[in-house]
């Protein structure tokens, strides 16, 4: 079995779908941009308006209309993959992706990203023609409980945030520290033991490793720091030397073995395991900015 990121959780992140709509960059494709800045600071306060918010993220709010269709959206989606929530679940969730979003949104601003009338209404035209014109759109629009007010704002903070996305992404080095990891994996303490057992007499390690697992060799690849799922397993990974064998490591998926092959202090970084530190990178970042930002739920 495996103990990297495999598969990318793509998260339900607003800030990453951006609506579903926005044809934002991906992360491995940025823009150039400057230096990110990700100090603290204080909107200016936003334009007064009658219209009821449901959250404020450092003064700038997200309408309860706005955000009562986006917890509509969220549910029809759930809906659509199987799932069965409440409305009170969905509502945090998407609470929690707003805020998120938020906050990206204003870093993108502060970092000088700007997203004009006249480029927001050149995105509208874009996704009109993607899905059969404005009547279309409109009746999208309608169907997801947007205002055409909702909806722009939706949209222009979409881009906002995803822009600012990608900058912390392409913040991510191309290379890192790695080591090639091979590994027993064994579901028996006492088998894992006696394999132990015959390394330390001098067994073969790849002959025992193929015996544990045929199909793999028990072959975990090249793994930079932040990429294996337990840290134990990095733990011990990183403090072998090259062609060093561990002791047997318990975690919850079983005993394992392992035994580093090469290290390489500078290697390129796999697509995969790219993306995997590009996505803890940025759930960082977001978990930083909430601890720092002013946030407020008016949610029942």
């Amino acid at each position: 079995m495996f103990l990297h990121r495999k598969k990318i959780n793509r998260i339900s992140w607003a800030l990453l779908l951006a609506l579903g709509l926005s044809a934002c960059a991906s992360v491995s494709s940025p823009e150039p941009v400057p230096t990110v800045v990700v100090a603290t600071f204080t909107p200016a306060p936003p334009t007064p308006t009658l219209e009821p918010v449901a959250l404020t993220v450092n003064g700038e709010g997200v309408t309860v209309v706005e955000f009562e269709a986006e917890v509509r959206r969220y549910l029809a989606a759930q809906s659509a993959l199987g799932n069965s929530i409440d409305e009170q679940t969905a509502a945090e969730a998407v609470a929690d992706d707003l805020i998120a979003q938020l906050l990206l949104a204003q870093a993108a601003r502060l970092n000088g990203f700007t997203l004009d009338d006249a480029a927001l209404q050149a995105r509208i035209d874009s996704l009109a023609a993607q899905i059969g014109g404005a009547e279309a759109l409109s009746a999208w629009r309608n169907a997801q409980g947007y205002s055409e007010q909702a909806f722009r704002s939706a949209l222009r903070r979409a881009a906002e945030a995803a822009w600012m996305r990608d900058t912390i992404a392409a913040s991510v080095p191309g290379t890192a520290e790695q080591v090639h990891v091979q590994q027993i994996l064994l579901y028996n303490q006492a088998t894992a033991q006696d394999f132990l057992s015959q390394l330390n007499g001098g067994a073969d390690f790849d002959e025992l490793a193929a015996r544990a697992d045929p199909l793999t060799r028990g072959e975990l690849g090249w793994v930079p720091r932040g990429y294996l799922l337990d840290p134990q397993i990095e733990e011990a990974a990183f403090g072998l030397e090259t062609g060093q064998y561990s002791d047997v490591i318990a975690t919850n998926i079983g005993f394992h073995i392992l035994k580093v092959l090469e290290r390489d202090p500078n290697r390129p970084l796999s697509p995969d395991a790219y993306l995997a530190l590009q996505e803890q990178t940025l759930r960082r970042w977001v978990q930083e900015q909430k601890r720092l930002a002013n946030v407020t739920l008016f949610l029942p």
